[in-house]
Formats: structure tokens, C-alpha cells, sequence
């Protein structure tokens, strides 16, 4: 069956619900206790939430330019404190570990790390979808799971007698993913759903985001993961227009998560074309305004694939259109082709073992915990010596499970869950980073960005307090200082020390957190050096590490 999992928004915690049916492992919030350590199985549906990884409920460009190199960023800092002072030196950071020097030079993979091209023919592909709120994400999903056999005729009647019952009949695909019920007598995705489901190229991992504002933070910690994405995008008359608004819409935020995470592969889902009678001109109305704005975040148009369809009709589906009223001038892929001819990105496998962690399991059994997310380089195996970070414990892999399977071996690209022994479980937290014993990360509390405020945004100042997002941490954070702002085609800084920053500018500066997290520089580590910087619930700017100043 599949699991559900939370990712905490504020800092809050919330318990894990079971759903009914099969058993479940379920990975909800930062502190979830578990009676039992083996209470994952297959299920009829193959669907699964978890933090970051499988459904993550509620916890970025490549440089072509330099305001391309600058990635986007976070949500909203209510409740934080006040104890960050201008001198940039945060609580707890004497607690700070420091690391031994690191040389990816000297480390050599062992033979068993390289993955044998025979075994498997199929490529991993991590898929989130993303979309404004009552775009039809979770029902083109459940749909599109329900078509490739992921979900049984009776579990699919069993999630339609659930829906009328409650007066939501037309919920009853997007029941398949949202299980909780907040999610389905609100009507909408909170955390994010993980499912699973083959093509004829790839083993994908399906990541079904939330698109409500309140659940942006959820919605990055699916964005963390992906390999490529589904833009899932409302066609009917006044939805369209609402979802791309620039004030109140998700469309373009979602669109720069995606991007300033490193995403450049973009299936774009206009769904909901039988509103509109199928109609081409609505169409190409909405792929102009989408393309153009898609365009200036640098998604390149060979990226893009557009796609008309109806989930609820099926329509152009995992077949082509039937209805004349499309067929008649779309003469492109279906959905389940556009993502068959997705291309999955190279993995480091040659580099030494490095794990953001976006979810953890407490088990009852002492000093055991499962840690959930995706491993960004190398390769782990049971048996393996693991360092956790920031706490700088040894622990010993007793088990893997790969897109919840049982395994003995993941590799780079691979969602996980790994369940640790010989440790203190409470050093186990999600934002942490699972490394090798001769490589630990970097922990720290100062960091210089270089960064690009966001279209809309508030101006950024000294002393300006933000949320600070890497991989799956978060922090509160101030800004300390501006060093230049930048040239936004050549990187050059065109004026030092400015005094504020606004919409549209690319700068250098500082921040001091307010606790120390696992972090490296982008040119280090892609993964652990994108960030993103949010306030008043809206993200306001991307970018990356450039150096780390205090650790």
C-alpha cells in the first residue's frame, strides 16, 4: 500500500495516521514513533507517502547565466527568534562539529559501488507534479496509476464509494494519493504522495506535490528529489488565469522551485481540456503565456513537452486522444510517451556516500531508526558504516528499502529508507546527512549566497530575518551583510555594499542561521548547495553556496 507522510511547515509536529488496508509504513513529521520496525509491505496500490521522499506531505538552474546560477528559495519566518544579532554568530554554534579535511581526489569506489549495466534495464526517474491548487494534480496521478494497473479495479471502487459517501465523487482518484482525512474533507494535497509505476525506459518514482500556498515548504521538499517534472496546468476559463497570477497563483513559484533545484525537464499538462471543448486556440493561448515566462526562469523549449489532456475524460493519457475534438489537431505524444522520453540524469556514483535525510522512522526497538531520502551520491549497502551528521555518530545499515522494496544495495538516485542500529536515535533528524566515515559534510552557522530576488519580492536589508532552505533543512536566518550586487549577464559586481536589495537583482551576500546545518558549497555539492530564502509565506529569492564562512 502506500504511506503518508508529513513535512512539518512550522516546525510543528504531527502524529502519523494509518490508512486502512495492507500495511503501511509510514513516515510523517520529524518525530514519528513506530511500534513496529517491519510495517512497510507491498500494497494493491504501490503508493506511498513520505517526507521527502515517497508522498511528502507537507517537509534548483544550471548557470547559463549569472542570474541563472542563482537558485530560489523559502517560506515565511513567523515565530522566529530574535537571538541572531548583526555579528552574525548564532546559538549553538560552539556545538558545532568540525570536520576532518575533505579530498574527493583520494577517494577510490569500491568495486561493488558501480552498478552493473546488465542488471537492470531500466533507469531510475524521480517525477514530481506540481501545479497550482485544483489544477487536478492528484486525480491525473491517481488516474494515471489506476490505467497502469497500480491500482486494482476494487481498491478503485472501494476510493469511489468513499468520495460519494462524502458528497466528492469527482475526488475519487485524487483519494488514491490524499489519504489523510484533513486532505480529503479539505479537497485538497497537503504533503506529498509517493507512487510508484514503469515505462518501457524507467523505474519512476512519482512525487504528487501539494499546490496550495500554505504548503509551499511541502511542495520543496518533493522539488528536493526530482529528476524532471510534471507542470500540471488548469485549461478552464478564469482557473488558468487565477493559478498563473502573479500575487496569488502557485504556477510561477512552482515553476522557479523546479528550476532553481536543477530541474530542466518539464512535461507541461494542460489538464481539464473538456472544459473547454478541446479547444486549440485556448491551448496555444496558454502555452504562449506559460512558454514565455517559462523561458525567462531558462527552461530551454528542447525541455519542454506540451501536453493537452482531461484526466477525468482520459484523454491522451497512456493512449492517444479518442475524442475528435482533440485528436482532430494534436498530432503529439501521450502523457505516459512524454514521460517515457524524459531523460534520467547521470548519477554520481564515483563520489563518496552522501544522503540528505527528508523523513525519519523511530522504531520501538532501541537504538534502531529509519532514515528516509535520496541518495544523492555513491552508494550504501547493509552492513555499511555510516556517518550521521550534524551529530558526527557511527552508525551500522541493518536494512534498505529502494521505492519500498527490500534491497541490500542503493545507489545514487535511489529513494531509501535505511534503518540504522548502534546509534542514538534522537541524533537522527530530518535535515541531517547521512555521509561516509572519511567524507562528512560540512555543519554550518554562517554561509555566503549568491542569490536572484524573485519578481514581487519585498526588498532584502541588513538585518532582514528570512527562512533559509537547503536540501531538507530549514532555518531561521538574518542577513548580515551585502557585499555587491551583480551584473546579471556577466556576474560582475556593479556596486558594493548596497543597501537593500530588490525584485530582480542578482547579489552576494551573508546570512547567519540561527542553528547550523549540513551544508556545502554548490561547486562542492549541487544537492546540499542550492538554497532558497522565504518570508511572509512567499519565497522571495534562489541561489547557491559560494562559501562557508563560519563552521
Amino acid at each position: 500500500m502506500r504511506l503518508k507522510e508529513q513535512i512539518n511547515s512550522a516546525d510543528e509536529q504531527k502524529s502519523l495516521k494509518n490508512g486502512s488496508g495492507g500495511s503501511k509504513r509510514c513516515f510523517r513529521g520529524r518525530e514519528n514513533n513506530i511500534e513496529d520496525d517491519n510495517c512497510s509491505k507491498d500494497g494493491a496500490s504501490d503508493i506511498k507517502s513520505s517526507k521527502v521522499l515517497p508522498k511528502a506531505k507537507p517537509n534548483i538552474s544550471e548557470e547559463a547565466s549569472s542570474s541563472a546560477k542563482t537558485m530560489e528559495a523559502s517560506e515565511s519566518l513567523t515565530g522566529m527568534r530574535n537571538d541572531l544579532s548583526l555579528t552574525g554568530q548564532a546559538p549553538n554554534s560552539s556545538n558545532v562539529r568540525n570536520r576532518r579535511p575533505r579530498s574527493e581526489s583520494k577517494y577510490k569506489p569500491e568495486e561493488w559501488i558501480l552498478p552493473d549495466k546488465e542488471s537492470d534495464t531500466l533507469s531510475q526517474l524521480n517525477l514530481a507534479i506540481v501545479g497550482h491548487v485544483d489544477s487536478g494534480k492528484s486525480t491525473l496521478s491517481g488516474r494515471l496509476l489506476h490505467l497502469l494497473g497500480r491500482i486494482s479495479q476494487k481498491q478503485m471502487h472501494k476510493y469511489e464509494k468513499e468520495a460519494k459517501l462524502k458528497g466528492k465523487g469527482s475526488f475519487a482518484y485524487a483519494w488514491a494519493l490524499d489519504e489523510s482525512a484533513e486532505e480529503r474533507e479539505r479537497g485538497i494535497t497537503m504533503t506529498v504522495a509517493v507512487a510508484y509505476f514503469d515505462t518501457k525506459k524507467h523505474r519512476v518514482v512519482l512525487l504528487d506535490s501539494p499546490g496550495h500556498k500554505d504548503f509551499v515548504p511541502n511542495m520543496i521538499a518533493g522539488a528536493t528529489q526530482a529528476d524532471a517534472a510534471i507542470l500540471v496546468l488548469d485549461a478552464c476559463a478564469g482557473a488558468f488565469e487565477a493559478g498563473f497570477d502573479n500575487l496569488k497563483g502557485q504556477t510561477r513559484e512552482h515553476a522557479r522551485v523546479l528550476r532553481g533545484f536543477g530541474v530542466e525537464q518539464v512535461v507541461v499538462a494542460v489538464n481539464k481540456m473538456d472544459t473547454v471543448g478541446y479547444s486549440k486556440d485556448r491551448f496555444d493561448s496558454i502555452k504562449q503565456q506559460v512558454g514565455t515566462f517559462l523561458h525567462s526562469c531558462r527552461f530551454r523549449d528542447s525541455s519542454l513537452i506540451w501536453i493537452p489532456l482531461s484526466s477525468m475524460e482520459n484523454q491522451n493519457l497512456v493512449t492517444a486522444p479518442s475524442d475528435s475534438r482533440l485528436s482532430s489537431w494534436y498530432r503529439g505524444p501521450c502523457l505516459l510517451d512524454a514521460i517515457d522520453s524524459l531523460k534520467s540524469p547521470a548519477r554520481d556514483f564515483t563520489k563518496p556516500l552522501l544522503m540528505p535525510i527528508c523523513d525519519i522512522v523511530r522504531t520501538s526497538k532501541q537504538g534502531q531508526v529509519s532514515a528516509i531520502g535520496k541518495l544523492e551520491a555513491g552508494a550504501v549497502r547493509t552492513g555499511s558504516k555510516i556517518l550521521v551528521m550534524p551529530s558526527g555518530d557511527v552508525g551500522t545499515v541493518r536494512s534498505l528499502e529502494r521505492d519500498s522494496r527490500a534491497c541490500s544495495i542503493a545507489r545514487a538516485g535511489d529513494n531509501v529508507a535505511m534503518t540504522l542500529q548502534g546509534i542514538d536515535a534522537s541524533q537522527v533528524i530530518a535535515g541531517g546527512v547521512l555521509c561516509h566515515l572519511d567524507f562528512p559534510v560540512l555543519v554550518a552557522t554562517r554561509l555566503e549566497l549568491t542569490v536572484l530576488v524573485l519578481e514581487g519580492a519585498t526588498p532584502i536589508l541588513i538585518g532582514s530575518q528570512l527562512e533559509f532552505h537547503v536540501h531538507h533543512a530549514k532555518e531561521a536566518a538574518i542577513v548580515v551583510r551585502i557585499e555587491s550586487l551583480l551584473d546579471p549577464k556577466t556576474g560582475e559586481a556593479t556596486k558594493m555594499s548596497p543597501r537593500c536589495l530588490t525584485a530582480k537583482q542578482s547579489a552576494i551576500l551573508e546570512v547567519s542561521l540561527q542553528g547550523p546545518v549540513c551544508v556545502e558549497t554548490f561547486s562542492e555539492s549541487r544537492a546540499l548547495g542550492r538554497v532558497f530564502l522565504r518570508s511572509l509565506g512567499r519565497t522571495v529569492a534562489m541561489g547557491k553556496v559560494t562559501r562557508v564562512i563560519q563552521h
